[in-house]
């Protein structure tokens, strides 16, 4: 017996990139770079001004780098030679806003050489990002390590759009999250865009039966595909994910109830009661759905296996 138990706690070590509390902590950056935080939420500003579709990238970004080797900013790594990066997968191909990062680090590293990771600049990123789109903020735990390894294969991984609840129970679980965790982490739709490719399965072939998904409302299958015809479509052809796609509110879960989401993924979570409660529990109040979101925030952010402080977020050291 005590053999299974420390083979299923090795096996729990080698699935998750770490435990949840792997050395991090809120005061992590106070003697050695106490100013860094103002730093990157003043590059995160900047850049939204100028392109207000910076805080979903940044937000969409973190959750890339998460759910690959814990937030190690893997997928910040540009592709070498024979290895071909995260960021060139074929889900992270619409991944953009790097700069931002690349920016903040710079000024980072002119403040404070050497101490602070890539992976933390992109957790405060997220957090910046969500706050400028009136969401919530909180306090983000660190000391993040950034990894020395990224590999386009492995974001395969990543929960697919199409994905029904089974799927995004088991992707989610794998990392230590649980289905209220999914619920709320799925409120991150709240904010973006998306390309047709990602919604397509619903709202045309759908299946022998029906071409246009059924849980899908009528009026609003039929917007989505004058936006996208099933053979000619514009290269950035898509849809906003909310009608509010640049302010964090919980417009997003209302929307699932009126069957007005683009994902399968979305539609998915009425499908189990446990989920289902927690969608209409996040539409009726903006306050529950901001201080799950929250915690599962800081939760998922605390994964992380990285090794060392890159001095560049693009590549290792």
């Amino acid at each position: 017996m005590a053999l299974v138990v420390a083979f299923l706690s090795l096996l729990l070590v080698v699935l998750l990139p770490s435990s949840p509390a792997n050395a991090l902590s809120l005061n992590y950056y106070e003697k050695t770079c106490p100013d860094v935080e103002s730093v990157v939420a003043k590059a995160v500003k900047s850049a939204t001004m100028k392109d207000k579709t910076v805080p979903a990238a940044l937000l969409r970004m973190h959750f890339h780098d998460c759910f690959i080797r814990g937030c190690d900013a893997s997928v910040l790594l540009y592709s070498k030679g024979n290895n071909k990066a995260e960021k060139d997968g074929p889900a992270n191909l619409s991944l953009h806003g790097f700069y931002v990062i690349e920016n903040a680090k710079k000024e980072v590293e002119e403040l404070c050489p050497g101490v602070v990771s890539c992976a933390d600049i992109l957790a405060f990123a997220a957090r910046d990002a969500v706050v400028l789109s009136g969401g919530p903020t909180w306090d983000v735990p660190k000391g993040r390590k950034d990894g020395r390894m990224s590999r386009a294969s492995e974001t395969i991984q990543l929960p697919a759009p199409t994905f029904n609840i089974s799927q995004l129970q088991q992707s989610f679980s794998q990392r230590g999250l649980s289905m209220d965790d999914l619920v709320a982490l799925s409120g991150g739709h709240t904010i973006g865009f998306s390309h047709c490719s990602s919604f397509q399965n619903r709202i045309h072939n759908f299946n022998a039966t029906h071409d246009i998904d059924p849980t899908m409302h009528p009026l609003f299958a039929a917007s989505l595909r004058s936006v996208c015809p099933i053979n000619k479509k514009a290269k950035n052809a898509g849809a906003t994910m909310d009608p509010s796609s640049t302010t964090f509110d919980n417009t997003y879960y209302k929307l699932i109830i009126q069957g007005k989401t683009l994902f399968s993924s979305d539609q998915a979570l009425l499908t189990n009661p446990k989920t289902k409660n927690l969608v209409y529990k996040f539409a009726s109040s903006k306050q529950a759905f901001e201080k799950a979101f929250v915690n599962s925030m800081i939760k998922m952010s605390s994964l992380n296996g990285g090794q060392e402080i890159r001095k560049y977020c693009r590549v290792v050291n």
